[in-house]
């Protein structure tokens, strides 16, 4: 110890033993308040700063079985504090994973790892923090739900990753890779909204739902709304604000969408997109203010949106989209890619807007060429729905959907005419 005083480490230290320290009083404060927990404060507090000290005798000494000493230490120490328990009560692991990870949080930070060593302690005084939510939550998601979880897991770290990253075909237009990501990225927002969906049920109110609703697919929400408004007034004002949330919220995915995809091309298509979004809240905020609120919401009825079934023809109808659009593109120019993107918005707005930024990428498209498209996918697809809303919800809710359906083109129609 008085050589590595010598060599300058003393004081030096000080900040890592420090950052050792609250870390460990900050997970140790959460299981202080926990009655079945055998470790608090201090003994979190003490196992933090015992990982710093062995990291460090470890690398001044080059030898990392220091390390795994006091790991093994550490271990030793949590089995002969239950064994001596006689108590008929489940002690449980969490405490003592957490008292290990502690340990670990140690020695990340006097190997520089500080940044993310304070994430992973945040993270985990959250975890254990929110027991009770999380058991509840976990309550609430079905069989069916599980199951969207490990498909989309399927997809995201077993399909993907094998795919070869290379492009094929007439205009390099079909890459697997890319073309998959693009599943991976539309069914992981759809997957969002499903399981938040499921978990919240009625107890947040028309607006969420329509919001939650949006995410996994606006079609399926106009559709289930429109055929309740049929029930009562009270439930004709209802859907009309769900199903103008929800077709709103398509403008939203459309952008978290091309931020990912192409975000050199937000400052092009996000004023266009915030404009349409601005307007149709706008109208939508004054028809919510003017109905009554009381009263449950039908939940709408949704597909797995990860199923293999569902991605594989995803894929497909993005990858004959995608082809489409450079072949049109390079053969009738932007009114072919115009009309396609018509067509095509009909009934998905993902598959056109995912080939149009892609193309832009690609540099097969310019920014105004691709924003135009996206523009008349959705107002095309906002026309199929507000069809939707007349034949199955009648006229009279077609009445009032009128104003916030013309607002968002509206909207929408204005800031291109200003790009």
């Amino acid at each position: 110890m008085t050589e590595l005083l010598s060599n300058g480490v003393g004081l030096a230290a000080l900040p890592a033993f420090t950052t050792s320290l609250a870390l460990g009083l900050l997970i140790g404060l959460e299981r202080e308040r926990s009655p079945a927990a055998k470790a608090g404060l201090r003994t979190f507090a003490l196992t933090a700063l015992l990982g710093t000290v062995l990291a460090m005798l470890s690398e001044h000494f080059s030898s990392p079985w220091l390390l795994v000493a006091g790991l093994g230490g550490i271990a030793v120490m949590i089995v002969a504090a239950y064994i001596g328990d006689d108590s008929d009560e489940d002690p449980g692991t969490t405490t003592q994973a957490a008292l290990m990870l502690c340990f670990g949080l140690g020695a990340m930070v006097w190997f520089d790892y500080s940044t993310l060593a304070i994430m992973l302690a945040i993270v985990t005084t959250v975890l254990l923090h929110f027991k009770p939510e999380l058991q509840q939550m976990t309550k609430t998601l079905t069989r069916r739900d599980l199951q969207s979880i490990l498909q989309f897991a399927v997809l995201s770290f077993i399909i993907l990753p094998v795919l070869p990253n290379q492009d094929y075909g007439p205009y390099s237009a079909f890459n697997p890779y890319q073309t998959w990501l693009m599943v991976v990225l539309i069914s992981g927002v759809s997957l969002a909204g499903y399981v938040a969906l499921r978990a919240v049920g009625h107890r947040f109110g028309a607006p969420l739902l329509g919001f939650l609703g949006g995410l996994v697919s606006s079609t399926a929400t106009t559709l289930v709304y429109a055929r309740h408004s049929r029930n009562g007034e009270a439930m004709g004002r209802l859907a009309v604000v769900v199903i103008l949330i929800a077709n709103l919220v398509v403008l939203v995915r459309l952008s978290v969408v091309s931020s990912v995809v192409s975000p050199k091309i937000l400052p092009h298509i996000l004023p266009v997109l915030l404009g349409g979004f601005a307007a149709g809240l706008l109208v939508t905020f004054w028809m919510w203010r003017n109905i009554h609120r009381d009263g449950e919401s039908p939940m709408p009825e949704f597909t797995n949106p990860t199923e293999i079934k569902t991605a594989l023809g995803f894929g497909a109808m993005y990858a004959a989209v995608l082809f489409c659009a450079a072949w049109l593109s390079d053969y009738a120019g932007s009114s072919g890619l115009y009309a396609l993107a018509v067509v095509s918005g009909l009934t998905d707005v993902d598959a056109i807007s995912l080939s149009s930024l892609r193309l832009f990428e690609l540099g097969k498209l310019g920014a105004d060429q691709a924003v135009m498209a996206i523009t008349i996918a959705y107002l095309s697809n906002l026309a199929f729905k507000f069809g939707l809303v007349v034949t199955v919800g009648g006229a009279a809710l077609a009445r009032r959907c009128a104003p916030g359906v013309v607002a968002v083109a509206a909207g929408l129609g204005g800031m291109l005419l200003m790009m």
